[in-house]
This record gives structure tokens, sequence and C-alpha cells, in this order.
């Protein structure tokens, strides 16, 4: 079972099951200010979630690349990703728990599809609480399916029941779609481990039971005033993990001795070429490798879908994962500049489904070149400059050290507050702060911030060290990053208030008068829709003129007070070029789309939604322009 075949098997089973396949949406999500990056399957569909038709009918299913930053300090376990591949099934409105439940376990265990031995499959459900009421139906739709099976599936032997923490899925701001969700489990029949626990469950951690799928059934709409109503269209969003998926199958075949999916061959070329490097097994040291595969992986994706380091959002993803990949490079005494040879290998695994990564080879090697260098560079400046600090510190107290180094420092947030709830009594606790500060503020390597301050300072503990860093890492750069992105969240799944549609609306507009004005060669790249103003990335050589940006304004609003109808029409993509609109953004586009048009003046291929006529939009103040990389050019405008 390959990761070829897998996905294979996975489309031609849903489309014989009546659904249409739809292509992997880009890692970066358009025109959605909710969310840095496409975190799930669903959450390109969340307009059809909502409620809009889409082109293609009720029962959907796609393999979508996701990227989650959430646990990224967990990656180095067999659980864990940043980067993954997510095999979905949707029903918008049609289908619901009986159907997809029973399609669930056919795939499972059917010979034709995995083959599974349904006697080692286990299944977890919502067990209730004050908001909404034990799921009953799928413990009932469950039993049935195994009773086919001739497979008595008892709540509390194969099926068990958990809380919202488990077996609830949303919704992903404070208010919208949400419900309860149902687990199934693989037994690898490996032994538990009673240091997590008497008893071992589906939801163990001791490595028994793996998660294989999960089926979300959206029926409850969570209000502002934190009550559940049902939803009218109940909708069904499934979910398969390829990699834990592809490291059973192998486990079952006997090429890895555990369902590891690091071991599986995703990574087994990479990591022989990391062994050859290193003179070092993966076996002794999993931690490092496995953070090493993973954040290469992620990196060599996220530069083929336009992301480029930088210091804020998602170019600060990217360098933040490059610059983890060197680290713990380092830690297995691969110290010199050879991180872009490990781009290739995973091109070559995934080139087949994701052409895009052989295209943009070229970028991605002189990305991770450039980072390389970066970080050496940063190294080589900053050593000097913090072993110069630990000999001060050696001879001082705790307060002036805190005072000096840490409550000085604006970037570090409310500093005070985390010497409240966790005090520093020690020089190597306050050693582990700085090293903080010079991790986050200039990228310096804190296992080398380690070795300096272990050298200079007498009696230095590790432990006190580790605790330091540990804890206001958690505590501001984790807690303090996350709110000052929270904006991208409050709105929900996806924000389409009345202001933003305007803004969507517009930015179609100004797409077209920016071509129109500065040439053809003007392509969207990226774009960011708040309630406030729009942001759109495109192509460009140079800087806009002022004379230009007035005559881009001119066209706008001229065309906006014409107010011109706004249609939406659904064909095939041939059919839309053809017609002239637009279709620059994302890699591939399902056999059918939507293409907006705007009178005369603009047309593009679009998800929606807009304004029905363009008076409503008012003027249009482009109030910034700037470039964001080498040929790109970034304008913010506002409605008036």
């Amino acid at each position: 079972m390959t990761p070829q075949k897998l996905r294979e098997l996975f489309i031609n089973f849903f489309v014989q099951k009546g659904h249409k396949q739809i292509p992997s949406s880009s890692l970066v999500p358009e025109n959605d200010p909710t969310v840095l990056f496409t975190t799930a399957g669903m959450h390109p569909l969340v307009p059809y979630l909502m409620g809009q038709p889409n082109p293609l009918g009720k029962r959907l299913c796609s393999i979508q690349k996701c990227l989650r930053t959430d646990d990224i300090e967990e990656i180095g376990d067999m659980r864990h990703f940043s980067f993954f591949e997510m095999l979905g099934n949707w029903s918008l409105g049609d289908y619901f728990k009986k159907e997809a439940i029973e399609w669930s376990l056919e795939f499972l265990t059917e010979k034709q599809w995995l083959g599974l031995d349904p006697a080692k499959i286990y299944i977890s459900v919502f067990e209730g609480d004050q908001d909404a009421p034990k799921d009953t139906d799928s413990i009932k739709f469950w039993q049935e399916s195994f009773a086919k099976r001739g497979i008595k599936a008892l709540e509390g032997e194969r099926i068990f029941c958990y809380g919202k923490d488990k077996n609830w899925w949303g919704p992903a701001g404070q208010t919208g779609p949400c419900g309860p969700d149902t687990e199934m489990f693989y037994d690898t029949g490996l032994l538990h481990d009673e240091k997590y626990g008497e008893f071992c469950h589906p939801n163990c951690d001791c490595g028994r039971f793996v998660e294989m799928w999960n089926d979300v059934f959206m029926e409850f709409n969570k209000k502002a005033d934190g009550t559940f109503e049902p939803l009218k269209q109940k909708n069904v969003d499934t979910g398969m993990g390829l990699e834990r998926t592809v490291a059973i199958m192998e486990f079952l075949e006997g090429k890895i001795k555990k369902p590891d999916p690091f071991a599986t061959e995703l990574f087994s070329s990479m990591i022989r070429m990391i062994e050859l490097k290193s003179d070092k097994r993966y076996k002794e040291y999993l931690k490092e490798f496995r953070i090493i595969l993973d954040h290469i992986r992620a990196s060599v994706f996220l530069v083929a879908d336009g992301v480029e380091p930088s210091k804020g959002d998602r170019g600060y993803v990217l360098r933040r994962l490059i610059t983890r990949s060197i680290e713990n490079l380092n830690k297995i005494n691969v110290n010199h500049s050879i991180i872009s040879s490990f781009a290739e290998p995973i091109i070559n695994i995934y080139k087949k489904d994701y052409p895009d990564l052989e295209k943009k080879k070229e970028k991605i090697v002189n990305i991770f070149s450039q980072e390389e260098q970066r970080f050496y560079k940063i190294k080589n400046v900053f050593m000097p400059k913090l072993e110069k600090v630990a000999e001060e510190i050696s001879s001082s107290s705790v307060d002036e050290i805190l005072d000096k180094y840490l409550l000085s420092k604006k970037g570090l947030g409310d500093v005070k507050s985390f010497l409240n709830e966790y005090p520093i009594t020690t020089i190597s606790g306050a050693s582990g702060t700085i090293a903080f500060d010079f991790k986050t503020t200039h990228g310096f390597p804190v296992d080398e911030s380690r070795n300096i301050f272990k050298k200079n300072i007498n009696n230095f503990n590790e432990v006190e060290f580790g605790m330091a860093y540990s804890n206001i890492n958690m505590y501001l750069h984790q807690s303090i990053s996350r709110k000052s992105i929270g904006s991208k969240f409050k709105g929900g799944l996806q924000d389409h208030s009345e202001q933003t549609t305007k803004l969507h609306t517009a930015t179609h507009l100004l797409h077209t008068a920016l071509r129109q004005i500065l040439g053809n060669h003007v392509q969207q790249v990226g774009s960011n829709i708040t309630a406030k103003r729009l942001r759109f990335d495109f192509i460009h050589p140079q800087k806009l003129t002022d004379e230009e940006i007035i005559k881009v304004e001119k066209l706008v609003n001229e065309h906006i007070k014409e107010n011109l109808t706004v249609k939406m029409e659904i064909m095939t993509l041939e059919e839309a070029r053809k017609k002239g609109a637009l279709a620059f953004f994302g890699q591939k586009y399902p056999e059918k789309v939507k293409v907006y048009s705007i009178g005369d003046f603009s047309q593009e291929v679009c998800g929606g939604p807009h304004v029905d006529f363009t008076a409503a939009l008012g003027t249009l103040k482009i109030i910034k322009e700037e470039a964001i990389g080498q040929g790109k050019r970034r304008i913010y405008a506002v409605l008036q």
C-alpha cells in the first residue's frame, strides 16, 4: 500500500459513492483573513458548508495539503506533523451520519479497499453535555455496521464516549457551525505502557491505538451568547490522515516495526540521506530526525505556495521551520550548509501529485540556502555578544540580571506578570530567559546559548535553565504571538460580513484596474481582507508612481459609480478562460467553477461572495503601496 495507491483508492471509493473530486487548494488561503494557513480539508469549502451552492454538487472529496503550527513544539513523536495530507469527503446538506459511518467502515475493512480486520477497529463518540446531547445516533449506526461484519459493538468495549475535548469539532472562531465527531482507531496490538494509566482505551497515549479517521457532523450553530441551535443545513466533514494510514498499512505488511509515519517510504530516502551526512541513525535520534523531516517537508510546500521568509505571519512560520531544521541538524553534528540538498528528495517523492514542486525547485533551493547562510551569520555575530553577557552575569545577582536583560525588553510583553507566575531565583534560570530573548530577537540557537552559559556560570543547572526557557516560551512567545494574530480568528470560519463582501468585490475591480493601467503582466499572488481594509499582492517590477495610483483609483471608482451588475455563472474552467475570466490564483481548479462578472469590466474565477451592484461599495482609496519581495508589490485600500 503505497501513498499513491492510498490516494487513488480513497478518491475512487468516494467517486463510486457519487462524490466529485476537488483539487487541493494552496496552503495560503485565498481571500480569508481568519487563518494563516489551510489547516484542514474543509477550509476551502467554508462558504459551501455555510450554505452557498457548490458548482460540483453536494457530495465532494479531495486530498488536501494542510499546515498546522499550534503544536509545533510537540513534533518529535509519532503523532504530530506541521504539514500533512488530509483525505476527506463531504456532504453539503445531503447524506448524514448513517451513510458516513457505514462508508467509513466499508472503506477501512472491505478487501477491495484497505481490507483491515474490523475486529481491530475501535470507535469514539461524543458523550454529551449541557450544550448538546449524547450522540446516540452514531452509536446506533456503528453498532449496525459492525453487526453486518459479525461483531457486537458494545459501549465501553468497542465504542467509547468522550467529552468535547476529544469528540467535538468547532467552531473555528467564537461562533459558527460545529458538532460532534466520531473517530476510528486501529488496535496495533502493541503492549500497553502502564505509565499512561492502568486501563488502555482508544484515546490512551501509550501508542497501542492509532487514530485513522474522523467523521465530523456539523449539526449545530454556536451563537454569540454561547448557546447552540440546530443548523438548517447539516453537513458531514471527514478527514483521514494519509501519513498515519500509510504507517498502519506498512506496519501490517511488516515493512516497519511500529506504525511510525516517519519510518515509511514518505521519508525513507531522506532518512538515508541524513544518516549518511550525519553518521547518526534514525532509531537513535528519533526526535531530532523527525523535526528535520517534518520541518523541511513543510518548508518545501510553503515556498512552493508562494511563502517567503520574513519577520511576520506566514514568513515568520517558514523561517522558524527552516531554522529549527538547521538547529536539529547541528544536534546530530551536521554543521555545514547542506539543508538545500534535502529539498530534492522531498520534491521527488511528491512531484507527481504536486507538479508545482518541480516547477518551483530552483526557488525552494535558493531560499533554503539563503536562510542557512543567515542562520550561520547570526550565530557568528551574536555568539561573542552572548559570551560577553555570560561573563557579566556570572558575578551578578538574579535581580540585577532580570532588570538589565529582561525587564528592560519591550518586545517580551508583560514580563512582570510572567515573573509573578514563574519566579526566577537562580542565575541558571535567569540565563534561560536571556537565551529566550536572544532566540526570539536575533534567532540565536538555544543550544548554543546553553553551552555558552554552561561554560561561564559556576554550578550551572541545565534543568533550571531549561525550565525558565520553556516557561517564558510558553507564557510569552506562544500566547503573545498568537494574540498578535488573534484578530485573524475572531470572525469564525470565514468573515463573510457585509463589509468584507464589499471589499472582496472591490478587490476584483482593483485587479482589473491594475492590469489596465500597468499592463497584463500584473497577476494576483495573494489577498487578505478584513472588515476594515483589503490587502492585494500582485506581480509588478517596480514601485507605483503617484500618478499610477491616482489612475488606478479613478478607474475603479468610475466603475463603482456606474452601478455595474455583479453576475455569477457556473462553467468549466476551459469555458471560463475562453470567456476571458482571470484565473491566476492557486494551482488547480475543479472541473466546474464559479465566474463572477462585474459588468463588462471584470471577470474572475472565484468562490465569492460578492455584492449585487457596485454602487454599494462607496469609494475606493489606496492607503499604502509597498514591495513584498523581488518583483512583487502590495496594496492596502479601504472603502469610504
